[in-house]
């Protein structure tokens, strides 16, 4: 039985994978902080066919994120994968996104995601094996207009898995990471209450959440270092190599432009 622990699973692409893995029998390990949808999504986990144990957890705390994977080892025995996926966004200019603001985006994106990462590791040298994936974002691999403040935390999750996977290069142990474009969650809408101002929606491509949670558990079944779930999007970072001036120019119809 595969065992997946996700962070940030109470919405969104964190939900929509559990479910995703659940169908296909595993047991999934979900932490968020808000115990209500933890439980909700616990129950359509097993309703969905895999086993489920939620854990009210803050990735800002590193004890919290620790004794989220010791509580899923008790329960089954063992971890497969840990899923770094919590995570939120704001819009804006840097000098418009406050210091509290740029802080609360590093302690839950990147600094969530280290807890994670850290707490799993241990774990995975004992067993010889092991899955760390990080759901970054494309703007993690190619910034876009008023999302620097998001971009910088979702480039330091990508810094972190290029290390990690040098680290363990020809070792059972692997590490991906997720670059989604735009995706229907409630991303955006906390992104808006987050910063303070109708934002713009971006212009561009989007894709349904299940498109993500399906790329997802085809990683897990077989690991890869990057994952494109619009596949199109692969071609964005591709360009910004080959001629970063010209790509400027082209992302600039991608940026979420608060109304202030």
């Amino acid at each position: 039985m595969r065992v997946v622990a996700i962070t940030g699973a109470s919405a969104g692409i964190g939900r929509a994978t559990a479910l995703w893995l659940a169908r296909g029998g595993a047991a999934v390990a979900i932490c968020a902080r808000r115990a209500e949808r933890l439980e909700a999504v616990a129950a359509e986990i097993v309703a969905a066919g895999g086993q489920a144990l939620p854990i009210v957890a803050d990735v800002t705390r590193g004890d919290d994120v620790d004794q989220f994977v010791a509580r899923t080892v008790e329960t089954f025995g063992h971890l497969d994968v840990m899923i770094c996926n919590a995570g939120f966004g704001v819009a804006g200019s840097i000098d418009q996104v406050p210091p509290a603001q740029m802080q609360k985006l590093v302690d839950i994106n990147y600094t969530g995601t280290y807890h994670a990462a850290r707490a799993a590791l241990p774990l995975f040298r004992r067993q010889n094996s092991g899955h760390l994936i990080f759901v970054s974002s494309i703007v993690g691999k190619r910034g876009v207009p008023y999302m620097g403040a998001y971009a910088a935390t979702k480039f330091a999750q990508a810094g972190l898995a290029e290390c990690l996977r040098a680290e363990f290069v020809g070792t059972p142990i692997h590490v991906s990471v997720v670059f989604p474009v735009s995706t229907d969650t409630e991303f955006f809408d906390v992104m808006v209450g987050e910063t303070g101002a109708a934002v713009a929606r971006a212009f561009g491509p989007r894709q349904h959440v299940d498109t993500v949670a399906a790329a997802i558990a085809r990683a897990i079944d077989k690991p890869v270092a990057e994952v494109y779930p619009h596949a199109m999007s692969r071609g964005l970072a591709i360009f910004n190599a080959l001629a970063p001036g010209w790509c400027d120019r082209f992302v600039q119809r991608f940026g979420r432009k608060p109304a202030r």
